[in-house]
């Protein structure tokens, strides 16, 4: 319990009505939080902080749990420039549905006079001009479920010695009651549209089919994870023959079938391939698992210690093979966000943004340009960076790193190397922001099923996860790809990704 649950959670106790033994475990409640805040005066006073920085720290401590609670979660920085007033221009009128979405067919309905019109000015009958006046609009279809009767006829002999029926078409799941096309929209809307199964089956109840049993839905989309797990590890070949790999990972609760409820997903990528994996442990070893066994050179991560020890272990294994080292790059976007939570109490923490805003400007110019280009644009980043290292090193003497401002700018010079690592190599990218995102399904998707039940539901999650996530970064629609590929596979094709999927679709 945080301090803000235990504040909202005495504030809102009816003392009179708790029995002696609910008194009792809250005043132990109470004692512990006094003791803690007791422990964290004194820690903060050994470290020969003046008064008046002790009551600042606190301070903002406390600004910063009202902030989580009730703040913001924008990181927008916008720098000051002095631009004068243009004139709006009118824009183009807007697009019609045909020609907004020229993909979905177009159906005409005919409006026709209930009678027959006449003229306003001499009162006579009008006739068809042959000329009409067209307008469209968006309409949906919904979801209609139905049974597929599959009836195949036996053939005999007048012999009455046989009797032969045409084979059962292929499938996901021989035998089961669902369709291939019905296993795939359910693995589609939990993993690529998020919707919780209890939710699917209250969807799917209030469109006619009642009574749809939540359980044996799940189990389609483990039989599914199963089905395309080739494709995974063709995902996972892709990733270790990668230069350059993201890594991050993320909280997943294991609910039962574990002595351990604390798993992450942990989440390795590239610009066309995304790979995750669920563990019971937030240890380097994970991170070091994949790096030894992959062609990575530059691990592109926030500072945490488990990257730093899986670069080390990496590189001791590496070294008794005399291949590469791999370096670590480490996150802007992290550097940056120190100094926007500082900007409201330390107006120093401009200088820093504004030039963090003029870096980013620059790799906007990055995209789609020859590695020698980007570099040449990359250079000009050097000075931007160079100036804020000498700033932060004449400042940090004067900020506690126990302040905001002290924190970010302990955080900026510590890991200045592999922040500034991106500006020599023009495939490494300024941020990790591409394997954040790539975590954010999994973390709105938590927050509705909470977790699995199973060591198998965490295995069939991070497979069909990472194939919609490749799916995304290839800007290819999941559900076609998921289509396409039990098609393929059931007629004895080999596995193929998204990124192979997109390819095809280019040529």
């Amino acid at each position: 319990m945080d301090q803000f649950e235990f504040a909202q959670n005495i504030k809102s106790t009816k003392f009179d009505q708790l029995s002696k033994e609910e008194l009792a475990s809250r005043y132990n409640l109470l004692e512990e939080e006094y003791f803690r805040a007791v422990r964290e005066i004194y820690r903060l006073k050994n470290q020969n902080l003046t008064d008046e920085q002790l009551k600042l720290v606190l301070s903002e401590q406390l600004g910063e749990l009202q902030n989580t609670v009730f703040g913001a979660s924008s990181e927008r920085y916008k720098k000051p420039q002095d631009k004068s007033i243009e004139p709006k221009v009118p824009g183009p009128r807007p697009k019609l549905p045909s020609e907004r979405y020229p993909n979905v067919p177009v159906r005409e309905e005919l409006v026709p006079f209930d009678d027959v019109p006449t003229c306003d000015a001499c009162g006579k009958n009008l006739v068809d001009s042959g000329m009409t006046e067209d307008s469209e609009q968006l309409n949906v279809i919904p979801k209609r479920f139905e049974i597929i009767r599959l009836v195949r006829p036996k053939f005999r002999c007048s012999c009455h010695g046989c009797i032969k029926l045409p084979p059962v078409p292929p499938r996901i799941i021989e035998g089961s009651s669902y369709s291939d096309t019905m296993i795939i929209d359910v693995v589609a809307s939990k993993y690529c549209d998020l919707i919780p199964i209890q939710r699917y089956v209250a969807m799917a109840a209030r469109s006619g089919l009642k009574d749809l049993p939540p359980q044996s839905l799940i189990e389609l989309t483990h039989q599914f994870a199963k089905f395309v797990k080739p494709v995974y590890e063709l995902i996972k070949q892709g990733i270790t023959s990668s230069r350059v790999l993201h890594a991050d990972e993320t909280p997943h609760k294991m609910l039962e079938g574990s002595e351990s409820q604390s798993w992450h997903l942990w989440g390795f990528s590239t610009g066309k391939l995304c790979f995750l994996e669920c563990h019971d442990t937030r240890s380097g070893d994970v991170a070091s698992d994949i790096l030894k066994n992959s062609k990575c050179e530059v691990l592109v991560s926030d500072v945490f210690s488990g990257y730093g020890k899986a670069v080390r272990i990496t590189n001791l294994f590496r070294q008794g093979q005399g291949h590469i080292a791999v370096q670590n790059a480490n996150c802007n976007a992290h550097a940056r966000r120190y100094f926007i939570k500082s900007l409201a109490g330390y107006p120093e923490s401009k200088f820093y943004l504004d030039q963090y805003h003029d870096i980013y400007q620059l790799e906007s110019e990055c995209k789609e340009k020859p590695p020698n280009e980007i570099l040449e644009i990359r250079n000009l980043m050097k000075e931007k960076f160079e100036a804020m290292f000498t700033r932060a090193t004449e400042q940090l003497p004067e900020y506690p790193a126990q302040l905001k401002f002290g924190k970010a700018l302990n955080y900026f010079l510590e890991n200045y190397d592999g922040l500034t690592l991106f500006l020599e190599h023009p495939d490494v990218p300024i941020d990790n922001n591409l394997q954040e995102r790539l975590l954010r399904s999994h973390v709105v998707g938590r927050k509705t099923w909470y977790g699995t039940h199973s060591e198998r539901g965490a295995e069939t999650a991070a497979t069909i996860f990472s194939i919609i996530e490749t799916c995304k970064l290839n800007h290819v629609n999941p559900r076609e790809y998921l289509e396409k590929l039990v098609q393929d596979l059931l007629c004895g094709q080999k596995p193929y990704t998204p990124k192979d999927y997109a390819d095809l679709l280019k040529n």
